[in-house]
């Protein structure tokens, strides 16, 4: 069959289309089109459909004319030297089928052992002719390395910073201002296009669902961070106030959130424990002046907030929103589920009803649990009781909230369904003095002006603050990311940094504590209808409306309804030891992240655990990337697709030629061991080799230089004796020797000629891998072994241009853009090798 002439097959259902094309001698034999078809579909159909690239297009063929009779013969594809190749296409009105969508199968086979043409199969030239196709492959284009695909392609040289460039993005104008403007206050592009008859009624139910929540959270939440129930409901109106203006998620609910809170409460308490306000009464007992603890924690918690409110702006202002991927899911959901823990056993006392001491540091938890153990036989039966009866209550008629959620038009407030009976039961009853029921106490009614935070803290709680401003946003950003993919909108993570930064910023002013966003709060706001942050200021002023006249009336309200409150809200976050079972089927990397974070925030408290968390984390990725998947890759049959041959039955390795390929990029930490990998891959001992080719050229050179001392001897001793002429014919004057090869010297020969380094996962080098990879085109060269790369990125070969990678013996012509053109053009050059070799003999 001359070149660029084909046999085309049309296969369809079981019976065979029809032939076109000629194929004189072809030694192919005849077989039903049946079992032509199943060949077809069992065999390399897949494999060039996942390819993407056939071989031939099927025009629709035209209605009326007869095809051929089913049960017909055709070739065998697999005999006769031919090679088939397969790709499914979707004929139009065919024959009499007048079937449009019929898969059909065309198998293009190129007789590649014999030429000339006539037809065979048995067919007339009409049923030939009958079946028009037409037959569009690609042409073979030429292989390029990447100097040539410079050349061709026209590289563009990369563009270099500018002052004048500089200027010119940052230039003023009039479109840039508003921009700006609509950046930092997200409100000003949204509200002028609120639809009110659409939204406004769901965000005014969803904004008093919010603000009932708001309410006994606030409570409970600052009783958490050890501060007086009123800043609490400071929290949770000044910083859901401000987020309307500068927040994009249109969802989460900002406010005191207990994993913040908790964080809060371990620094007050370690640095301003209870012990340091202790006032002796009648000379010898002694008690807590909690007037002036409070006030001394409200202005260390102030500057907590404020340092934080800093730093979440300044990381948003310098565009360090991504510094939140840092925190990994496994890894956050392992510090919430511990700091959970943490919440809890700091609440026990105030169910138990016991005093106890207040620990900090690593280990502290375990310090209060063995505290509170002791002091069981101590325990106030009222206030266990009464905390008792309020978490049974709440978790029921949670759990019936959940249930008939979609029922219900909002989820019945039972929180402060119960701050409010308990309230009215324990001033009817007197709890307090009769069974001496820790309560709340006084609650001042309005608002304070705002105060300036105590500088002087900061250098004492910059490291936790930080750390505040971390985890705050994390949750905050998740939280807003699901609700945005949710419902189709984007939200900017860089202002949400801001907009939290700026919440805990100026809220720290009105003696507010750091906040975040509550999963519970966000999730209540969604469901009733909230479609955007109207529903958050709605929230803010019925918190408003409680701080100005409500709140004074629960200072008879026990603190151990407040416990219940928390606790039961925890039970969301108790969920997560969940993960552990999903994690161990899923990813055991992130199982062990999720473990480590969650013993190492136990032992070490949030602080502290949080950081070695976090290192842990950044650990593991450089261990994964220093301990990547090396493979040897072969390719597939009649494809240019190459994979692992350890995993791949069908793909095979190219005679002579090792296809190299690591996982993970390149730089310092694991370059090494990538060099290693490639040496025992290769399945030759590289550097003993190396090592043996020098002893032998030593002892070559050795040989050498004693046969040119015996050569000048000999010629001495001639020249001493009697003038007889000697004319010396064993070498030519000026002649070079032959370098010597690893065959000359009688070593073995690696069973390879050429190593191709898959560079398709490298995303950059540094001037280490650099080195080593000139140290590996140097060891192998010596091995006589040649070594091109494939897939390189742009980037990549500017990194390694700037790193003066090239020279005269490694050029761009040793790169390649995929591996299907390094091995294309290594079989060529042996192709060619062989010719030159057969023409000179």
């Amino acid at each position: 069959m001359p070149a660029g002439r084909r046999a085309v097959v049309v296969a369809q259902g079981d019976q065979l289309t029809g032939i076109s094309g000629r194929c004189d001698g072809f030694s192919g034999t005849l077989v039903p089109a049946g079992d032509l078809w199943n060949k077809i579909t069992a065999g390399s159909v897949s494999s060039v459909e996942k390819q993407g690239s056939p071989q031939g297009t099927a025009l629709p063929f035209q209605a009326g004319k007869r095809g051929l009779e089913p049960g017909g013969n055709t070739l065998d594809a697999t005999a006769g030297g031919c090679r088939a190749k397969v790709c499914r296409q979707v004929v139009g009105v065919w024959g009499f089928a007048q079937q449009p969508r019929w898969p059909a199968a065309l198998a293009v086979l190129q007789d590649t052992q014999n030429a000339g043409c006539a037809e065979r199969a048995g067919m007339r030239e009409g049923q030939v002719a009958m079946a028009e196709m037409a037959l569009s492959h690609r042409a073979p284009r030429e292989v390029l390395s990447e100097a040539d695909l410079e050349e061709v392609a026209q590289r563009k040289p990369p563009a270099e910073p500018s002052l004048c460039g500089c200027l010119h993005k940052t230039r003023c104008s009039a479109s840039a201002a508003k921009s700006l403007l609509f950046r930092f206050l997200p409100f000003l592009r949204w509200l002028p296009r609120y639809p009110v008859k659409d939204w406004l009624l769901g965000d005014i139910i969803s904004g008093f669902s919010v603000g009932i929540m708001h309410l006994p959270q606030g409570l409970a939440y600052a009783l958490l961070a050890g501060l007086p129930p009123v800043t609490g409901l400071y929290s949770s109106f000044y910083p859901v106030f401000l987020y309307f203006f500068f927040g994009t998620s249109r969802h989460n609910s900002v406010g005191p959130f207990a994993v913040i809170s908790v964080m809060i409460g371990s620094l007050t308490d370690s640095l301003m424990p209870s012990e340091n306000f202790m006032d002796s009464v009648n000379g010898s007992n002694a008690t807590v002046n909690e007037a002036l603890r409070d006030t001394a924690r409200v202005e260390l918690v102030a500057t907590i907030t404020v340092l934080t409110g800093i730093f979440q702006v300044a990381l948003g202002l310098l565009q360090f929103g991504f510094v939140v991927t840092y925190l990994s899911d496994p890894l956050v959901r392992g510090y919430t589920t511990a700091a959970s823990v943490h919440v809890l056993v700091s609440q026990l006392k105030n169910v138990f009803g016991v005093s106890v001491g207040e620990h900090s540091g690593p280990l502290s938890m375990f310090k209060s649990i063995i505290d509170i153990c002791q002091k069981l036989p101590q325990t106030n039966v009222g206030t266990l009781v009464t905390a008792i009866i309020a978490m049974v209550a709440i978790f029921i008629v949670k759990e019936l909230n959940h249930k008939f959620a979609a029922k219900l038009p909002m989820p019945i407030p039972i929180e402060l369904i119960t701050i409010i009976i308990s309230t009215g039961i324990s001033y009817g009853a007197n709890l307090s003095d009769k069974f001496g029921i820790s309560v709340v106490g006084d609650i001042p009614s309005g608002l304070k002006p705002p105060v300036v935070p105590n500088f002087s803290y900061f250098g004492q709680v910059v490291g936790n603050a930080f750390a505040i401003a971390v985890v705050g946003y994390a949750i905050c950003i998740s939280l807003g990311k699901i609700f945005a993919l949710k419902h189709g909108y984007k939200v900017d993570s860089n202002q949400e940094l801001i907009a939290l930064g700026l919440c805990n910023f100026l809220g720290g002013f009105f003696q507010c504590f750091a906040v975040s966003c509550s999963m519970s709060r966000s999730l209540v706001q969604e469901s009733t209808g909230g479609n955007s942050q109207v529903a958050g200021v709605i929230a803010s002023l019925v918190i408003l409306v409680t701080i100005l006249k409500i709140g004074e009336l629960f200072r008879d309200l026990p603190k151990a309804i407040l416990s219940a409150i928390i606790i039961i809200n925890l039970k969301g976050m108790f969920k997560q030891f969940v993960d552990l079972r999903v994690l161990w089927k899923s990813n055991r990397v992130d199982l062990l992240v999720w473990i480590v974070t969650f013993v190492a925030t136990l032992l070490l408290n949030l602080d502290i655990g949080l950081g070695a968390s976090v290192a842990f984390g950044l650990l593991t990725v450089i261990f994964r990337t220093q301990l990547p998947h090396y493979s040897v890759l072969g390719r597939i049959s009649d494809t240019d697709v190459y994979r692992d041959v350890a995993e791949y039955q069908m793909a095979q390795e190219i005679p002579g030629v090792k296809i190299f390929r690591s996982s993970s990029t390149l730089y310092f930490a694991n370059v090494e061991l990538y060099a290693e990998a490639l040496k025992k891959k290769s399945g030759t001992n590289v550097d003993r080799l190396i090592e043996k080719k020098k002893k032998a050229l030593k002892k070559l050179k050795k040989q050498q230089k004693k046969a040119e001392k015996e050569k000048a001897k000999r010629k001495k001793d001639m020249e001493d004796g009697p003038g007889v002429a000697v004319i010396d014919v064993s070498s030519t004057e000026g002649s070079a020797l032959p370098e010597p090869t690893l065959h000359t010297l009688g070593l073995p020969q690696p069973s390879f000629h050429t190593i191709i380094l898959d560079f398709s996962p490298v995303s950059f080098v540094d001037t280490v891998s650099i080195k080593i990879l000139k140290n590996i085109f140097r060891d192998f060269h010596d091995i006589e072994v040649d070594v091109f790369i494939a897939g390189c990125s742009v980037n990549v070969l500017v990194q390694l241009e700037k790193g003066n990678f090239f020279s005269s013996a490694i050029t761009k012509h040793c790169f390649f853009p995929s591996v299907h053109d390094a091995v294309a053009h290594v079989s060529r050059e042996r192709r060619q090798g062989s010719v030159d070799l057969s023409t000179k003999m």
